[in-house]
């Protein structure tokens, strides 16, 4: 029963390396690329992991799977969004069925900031106050 259940885990794993693979082939631009790598391969990774741990049922070959896998959830996001910041700023092309360039009246290409779009809502507040009055 438990080959079955490794040989599952290993063959969606695999598949879904594949389906990354392929994703960085065929998606046009570097985000959706970025999105099917992490999203895809991520999964992958982790389903490839389960298969280990099972196969081998001992608590260490366990507990290192394990290990794997929430590094794997917590670096692969943070990656992809490094990689698609700095494709990003380097002024890689977006595709041309992009609807929408949510940074692109955010982004300063002298500075290389960013604004959250939140200095707008602000009201401005005093930069300083004279002695002996008040804001009431």
């Amino acid at each position: 029963m438990i080959e079955i259940l490794v040989s599952v885990l290993l063959l969606v794993g695999a598949a879904f390396m594949v389906l990354a693979a392929i994703g960085v082939l065929r998606l046009p631009d570097l985000p959706t690329r970025m999105h099917a790598t992490t999203k895809a391969g991520a999964l992958g990774a982790m389903m490839t992991m389960g298969g280990v741990a099972f196969y081998f049922g001992d608590s260490t070959v366990a507990a290192r799977a394990v290990a794997i896998v929430i590094f794997i959830l917590l670096t692969a996001p943070i990656a992809a969004h490094v990689i698609g910041r700095a494709g990003y700023f380097t002024g890689t092309k977006l595709w041309a069925g992009t609807i929408k360039d949510e940074l692109q009246e955010r982004y300063d290409p002298e500075t290389h900031k960013l604004s959250s779009g939140l200095e707008e809502l602000e009201p401005e507040m005093p930069t300083h106050t004279e002695k002996g009055t008040s804001n009431q």
